[in-house]
């Protein structure tokens, strides 16, 4: 019998299915509405329990956070019914093994120490822009292109130095990403994705708790509860030194640290946007820390 005291990772269950529900519009799941007012934006909750398959008693306790362990046909059918895609159906299922305990309690927040030769392999990526990222968006270490790729980062102190809040808290990220909408719903996507499985991590509490204070768009993207698959995208950025270029992006997990990813953007060798990377790699101040090899120190010295 499901206990009557909700846990977080009960209460984010529900959350998650509270958001997709009354982002789900009748219309869209074949429901026809009737011409008066509705109060509750989105499904209902009985609507959404009777496209389930389900009870309206089972559904409302899963929603606060009462049920504790759905079927898997049960999780199956509540995304059927909300037209959940593969990755919200992922987490779906994750956050409820998470609050029915078959999955083991969380680890402890990754170690943010990058070795030494993942900070090499980054200066053997230039003059393509690289990064390594906490799974916070912590920027851990850098090449100097991956730093002044994102204008104005650099003003911050290392400490402060975070993908998410350069977004919504640094004046040039809307200048600098000219589909600036667009990339702060993935960004915001994506940390719900990692803090729906780890609600209580300490490395994301703050960030979140930070970025709900200081930022209103912030506030109401995490409402809408989205989470996505990470893509393979190009990016355009507006930058203030080098001007307009289009990169490819990749972010790959790194093998031996979990939590890190490194990202790194290309152009085609010969193209305007490759002579702009060119151009940023080669103007940009060497971040404290990260020394260069002897070798890219004699490249520079001779060019």
């Amino acid at each position: 019998m499901a206990s009557e005291q909700s846990s977080s990772a009960d209460m984010e269950l529900g959350r998650f299915l509270r958001a997709r529900r009354t982002q789900t519009r009748p219309d869209q799941v074949g429901l026809t509405v009737g011409a008066g007012l509705r109060r509750t934006p989105g499904l209902r909750r009985e609507e959404l329990a009777t496209l389930a398959g389900i009870s309206i008693d089972y559904y409302v306790r899963l929603e606060r956070g009462k049920e504790t362990r759905p079927s898997p046909s049960v999780l199956d059918a509540l995304a059927r019914a909300l037209h959940l895609d593969d990755a919200e159906h992922q987490h779906l299922r994750e956050l409820a093994a998470r609050a029915a305990r078959y999955a083991p309690e969380p680890a402890p927040p990754p170690s943010r120490t990058v070795r030494p030769h993942l900070k090499l392999v980054l200066e053997t990526l230039r003059p393509s822009p690289a990064y390594i990222v906490s799974r916070s968006m912590d920027l851990l270490a850098w090449n100097p292109g991956g730093l002044a790729l994102y204008a104005g980062l650099a003003d911050w102190p290392a400490a402060q130095r975070n993908l998410a809040r350069y977004l919504f808290l640094h004046p040039t990220a809307r200048t600098l990403f000219p589909d600036w909408d667009y990339q702060v719903r993935g960004c915001v996507a994506r940390l719900r994705a990692v803090a729906g499985t780890a609600p209580d991590a300490p490395d994301l509490t703050n960030l979140v708790g930070e970025l709900l204070l200081k930022s209103p768009d912030f506030a109401k993207l995490w409402e809408r509860y989205d989470v996505i698959g990470r893509k393979n995208v190009q990016k355009t950025f507006h930058h203030p030194q080098v001007g307009v270029l289009t990169l490819s992006g990749q972010s790959m997990h790194l093998e031996g640290t979990p939590g890190q990813r490194l990202g790194v953007y290309t152009a085609e060798p010969g193209t305007p946007d490759h002579d702009a990377m060119l151009l940023l790699d080669m103007t940009a101040p060497q971040p404290a820390g990260h020394p260069d090899t002897k070798a890219e120190q004699q490249r520079r010295t001779q060019s």
